[in-house]
This record gives C-alpha cells, sequence and structure tokens, in this order.
C-alpha cells in the first residue's frame, strides 16, 4: 500500500477480482465505496513499491521468487506499464524501488551481477544501472531516503547480524554507524526534517525498543524500554555464532543458545528450524523461548540451512526443486556436530519448525530416526503433492518456482518419494503436530494426513489444532496452551 503525498487517498493491491492475481486499486478512505481498479495485472507476486512527488507516477515490483523480481514504472495518466528490468533475464533479485532526487533516477536493491544484494541506482534515460555498496560483502535489506532525497540509511544482515550505515546521495559516499549495540535493527526512517533517523533495535537479552539518532551528530537516544515481564537479562540466553561443514563441504551457520550455566552434565538440545525456506534464523532474542535453556537446561541451535537468505544468491538457490533433501542433509551434518561438542547430549535431541521449518521437521523425523529423540511440526508441509494441490490460488505459482511443479510427472514422483507421509514406517520416535484450522498457506488438510497415518501404524503422535487460527498461533490463549504442551512433550520425550 502506498499513501499519494497529500495524504487523499491510497494505491494498494489485492487478489479480490479472481482470488489468484494480485491486481492494483486507488481508495479514499473518506469513500471506500467508491475504491477504483486502476491495474489489472497476471499473477500473484505484485506490489507497490513507491509514488512520485507528483502522484503521476507507481513504482511496482513483480516478485516471482527469492531468485526472481521485476521492476515496472507505472503512468497513471496514460496507463502505461513500462518494464525498468529486463523480464526474460533469470535469477536476479531487483525489489524496494523508490523515487531518488533526480525524478529520472530510481534506487532500488538487485543482487544482479553480484552475489549478494547492492543498493543501486537506476537513470531511466540513459538504462545505466550504477552499484553503491559493492564493498560490502552482504545483503543491503532495507533503506530509507529522507524527504529531500539528500540523505539515505541502509541496514544490512551480515551474517544474521544488523548493521546500518549512512548514506549521502550527492557524492554517494556511506560509513556505519558504530555506537548501537550487536543485534537486529528495524526499518529506519528520517524525521520530515530530515535531521533525525528513527529506528527499532532489538538485542538478544532485550525485546525490540525504539531509537532516535541526531543524523549530524549521530548521537543514539533509546525511547523505549520494552516490559520483559518477569525475565532478567542476566537469565536470557545470548547466542554464539556457530559453523560445520554438510556432507558435500558447503558451510553451513548458525546460532548456538547455551543451556544456562546452573545446570551441569551433558545438556539436551532443541534444534528449531526456521520456515520460508527462504527465512533466516538471525542473533535475535529468544523471548518467552529463554524458558528452555533458562528453567529446563535445553540447549538450542537455530540453523540456516541451504536455501536460507543473507549468504548469496547460490546459497539461497542450493535447495530448489530435486535438491530439496539437501538442506535435510545440512541438519544430518549439524547431528554430527553436535555428537562432537562435549556438554552437549547427543542421544537427546528434538526438532521442531514451522512451515517449511514443519517439511523439514517432518523429513529429518524418518531420515534420522535413529538420531533424534522426538519432534514437534507445525505447521508444516507432509507432501508437496498435496500441498501445493490445496494451498490457496495466488500462492501456487510463486511456490512451484521454488519447490517444483507438481504438474510435470517427473516431478510429482520426486515429490511422492520424499514425503514424509510416504516414509511414515520409518518414523519411530514420538511427534507433536500443531495447525490452525483456517490456515491459508499449508492447509490443515496437511497435518491431518500426517495424524492419521502415524496414527494408523501405531506410532507415537501428539496432535493439536485450534480452530480459530491460521498459519501459526496468534491468539494469546493459544500460544500460551501450545508452549505449556510442548513443555509437557519435552519433558516426557526428551529430558527423561
Amino acid at each position: 500500500m502506498i499513501w499519494k503525498k497529500d495524504g487523499s487517498g491510497f494505491y494498494f493491491t489485492s487478489t479480490k477480482r479472481n482470488g489468484g492475481d494480485r491486481d492494483i486499486y486507488y481508495m479514499n478512505p473518506l469513500k471506500p465505496e467508491e475504491t477504483q481498479p486502476v491495474l489489472e495485472l497476471k499473477g500473484g507476486g505484485w506490489g507497490i513499491s513507491d509514488i512520485s512527488d507528483d502522484n503521476k507516477k507507481l513504482l511496482i515490483t513483480e516478485y516471482v521468487s527469492a531468485n526472481d523480481s521485476y521492476l515496472y514504472i507505472y503512468d497513471l495518466a496514460t496507463k502505461k506499464l513500462e518494464s525498468l528490468t529486463d523480464r526474460k533475464e533469470k535469477g536476479v533479485v531487483q525489489l524496494n524501488a523508490s523515487f531518488g532526487k533526480d525524478s529520472d533516477e530510481i534506487y532500488y536493491v538487485t543482487d544482479r551481477d553480484n552475489e549478494f544484494s547492492r543498493l543501486a541506482v537506476l537513470n531511466v534515460k540513459t538504462k545505466k544501472t550504477s552499484y553503491l555498496t559493492t564493498s560490502i560483502p552482504w545483503n543491503v535489506e532495507g533503506y530509507d531516503l529522507s524527504k529531500d532525497k539528500s540523505r539515505l540509511s541502509f541496514i544490512t544482515n551480515e551474517s544474521g547480524i544488523n548493521k546500518l550505515y549512512m548514506l549521502n546521495t550527492d557524492t554517494r559516499k556511506f560509513s556505519p554507524v558504530g555506537n548501537i549495540p550487536v543485534g537486529l535493527i528495524g526499518g529506519g526512517k528520517f524525521s520530515g526534517d530530515g535531521k533525525s533517523l528513527y529506528f527499532s533495535q532489538s538485542a538478544a537479552n532485550s525485546g525490540s525498543d525504539i531509537y532516535k539518532m541526531d543524523v549530524a551528530s549521530q548521537n543514539i537516544e533509546r525511547w523505549t524500554e520494552s516490559e520483559q515481564g518477569e525475565m532478567q537479562p542476566a537469565d536470557m540466553a545470548i547466542p554464539k555464532l556457530i559453523e560445520w561443514k554438510s556432507f558435500d563441504g558447503m558451510k553451513i551457520t548458525g546460532f548456538y543458545y547455551p543451556a544456562s550455566s546452573k545446570f551441569t552434565g551433558k545438556r539436551p538440545v532443541l534444534i528449531s528450524i526456521h520456515g520460508g525456506p527462504e527465512g533466516q534464523s538471525m542473533a535475535s532474542s529468544l523471548g518467552q523461548a529463554n524458558y528452555f535453556p533458562n528453567e529446563m537446561g535445553i540447549a538450542m541451535i537455530a540453523p540456516n540451512v541451504r536455501g536460507s537468505s543473507g549468504f548469496g544468491k547460490t546459497y539461497i538457490a542450493a535447495d530448489n526443486g530435486y535438491l530439496r533433501m539437501n538442506s535435510v542433509k545440512d541438519i544430518g551434518a549439524l547431528l554430527d556436530w553436535i555428537a562432537k561438542q562435549p556438554e552437549l547430549d547427543k542421544e537427546r535431541i528434538m526438532i521442531t519448525g514451522g512451515s517449511y521449518g514443519g517439511f523439514m521437521t517432518l523429513a529429518t523425523a524418518y531420515e534420522y530416526a535413529d538420531r533424534i529423540r522426538c519432534s514437534m511440526d507445525v505447521v508444516g508441509i507432509s507432501d508437496f503433492n498435496t500441498f501445493l494441490k490445496n494451498t490457496e490460488e495466488y500462492r501456487r505459482d510463486l511456490r512451484r518456482v521454488e519447490y517444483g511443479d507438481e504438474r510435470i510427472p517427473k516431478m510429482a514422483e520426486f515429490f511422492t518419494k520424499i514425503a514424509p507421509l510416504n516414509n511414515i514406517d520409518k518414523i519411530n520416535k514420538p511427534m507433536f503436530i500443531v495447525q490452525g484450522t483456517n490456515d491459508p498457506r499449508v492447509p490443515v488438510s496437511e497435518a491431518i494426513q500426517m495424524r492419521d497415518k502415524l496414527k494408523a501404524q501405531g506410532k507415537t503422535v501428539w496432535y493439536l489444532e485450534a480452530k480459530n487460527e491460521g498459519h501459526g498461533f496468534r491468539k494469546k490463549e493459544n500460544v500460551d496452551f501450545q508452549r505449556l504442551a510442548m513443555i509437557r512433550f519435552m519433558q516426557e520425550y526428551l529430558l527423561k
């Protein structure tokens, strides 16, 4: 959604025309009944990035996959949609477009001709692109332009830790902001006069708080103090960046949260796998999950298996299609790493994950059944064939680029082979399945068919379904119930 500069209305995208294609509409919030269609598009990955200062043009992004996205400019008067990037060019990310000080200049983030996403400027007239952050070998994740377009702040993701930089748009020189604690930084926003930058920041032992930075002096003032309940900073686990080599020599990294030092002996391990699959585990606070290392003595590891974002475009594509199970082998290599750590108990390992992380959990449960103690699958995919058939229409083509097209017989056969649903005979450890009835992304049928087949074969399976939830639990009473049920499951099958 993007507001007109005078605030009189906004442009937004919606699939309401047919449920699959994401079109552009305009609404005056004072007259919502007069909402107007602006542009019909084909596909579910369209979004609006920016509007020109004269309210005459929109910058539009077409997201095809984590490896392919394209930029367009739409003239609202002539109704002409013009490509800014080459739609025939594959394997290139082009996102977050904004109009610069010169109306012919467009800032955006791209990994064209580079392993990582760089901040770039495109001259619309000459079609020439200038790359501004080549010297930083990490992804630029986001940026903000001041109102007068003279300053730009941008945030990098450097192995799961964020850093903030300031750039002068005239000289195009930039420098890091050095007095920010190590942690995660939310998107920065300039004040109207451009003299201040506001951003959120969190560390492993704190929640997310708002900060104000004076742009000229770079002095930083903390504005909020997040409520942490009864948790004390000293009791919150601090992540350590770890790395290991997988079966093919690829370096995999993750964050290791040690159990509290008050526990002695080899500690059980909870491996928590992120979703996406193009998500990323970062050096963040565990929040309520601090209960596991601090009160239960369970070490936690959040791996970034191949396919995760933040490590270059070769890495993010290394699990696509027929390479899917290589990411599962990365967990197998992590099990090898755990076995070598003197403080960790290789005999007591639990796997958990949500969404795609749920698939990873289920796949690990049958691939490494003899090396884990139990598993907890949250809104996970049990069979890519049935998942792609039943997920919301607007998501299918986007997911097919990542996972493969089930309409191709060879790919469907591969999905059948790797489906946890078809490998239940190999699962011999307790499984806990959690699902929301109204999930539009991973339909409830994925959980039900897995549960029923496990039960039919006499396996130990716990099942929790919330009838008023979607893709993951959001309501406090459900979140609390899930957490307590998870603790009980761990007490029964991981700690004993």
